[in-house]
């Protein structure tokens, strides 16, 4: 009868079969769970706003570069405009200085063929003298070099050096009488101004 007895009682105290006795872990994993101690992850609307932060400051960014590079390419665009023109103003300083040292052969040239006799014995001399005469004045004209218009024009200080003022009946006040020697320019350059007699 005794021995029954103990034996209820300690059936009693076993856990059922259906019962789970919690481990450690699973006590750790409850009280993770509890409301108390659950963290807040952050609300749809705080990351909409984080996201947006970043779009602006990226397009800051973008902006600020997008700036840099036009001014840079601005730079560069003016940079190589300028070294043309220098170029340029180089190559018409060099070609002026050596077309200016060959305009008193030219002169010489218009001298001579003035002067020269009108004789059958020299006449292939002559014309010899021309050609070359014409060779350099196609040579400098190719170069953009031009004579400068002064026979009976207005005296243009630009363009015409007066040498004498004389009084002259057939010619108005300032009016160029004669050129003694004929100038030269290169475009709006002008390589040797035209000596003038000037009527007063």
């Amino acid at each position: 009868m005794e021995t029954r007895t103990v034996t209820r009682e300690a059936e009693t105290e076993l856990p059922a079969k259906d019962e789970e006795v919690p481990q450690n872990g699973d006590q750790e994993e409850t009280a993770r769970t509890e409301p108390g101690l659950e963290a807040e992850a952050p609300g749809p609307e705080a990351e909409l706003e984080a996201l947006r932060q970043e779009l602006e400051a990226a397009k800051a960014k973008s902006a600020e570069h997008l700036d840099g590079w036009q001014r840079a390419r601005a730079e560069l665009a003016n940079y190589k405009k300028r070294v043309e023109r220098e170029r340029a103003e180089a190559y018409q300083n060099a070609a002026g200085a050596v077309l200016t040292r060959l305009l008193p052969a030219l002169d010489d040239f218009e001298r001579a063929m003035k002067d020269a006799p009108d004789e059958p014995a020299v006449r292939q001399w002559v014309e010899g003298l021309s050609l070359i005469q014409r060779k350099l004045l196609a040579l400098v004209e190719n170069q953009g070099v031009t004579r400068i218009e002064a026979e009976g024009a207005q005296f243009d200080p630009n363009w015409h050096e007066a040498i004498t003022h004389d009084e002259s009946e057939n010619h108005s006040e300032g009016q160029v009488i004669e050129v003694v020697r004929q100038g030269y320019r290169m475009g709006d350059r002008v390589l040797r101004p035209a000596l003038v007699r000037v009527a007063k």
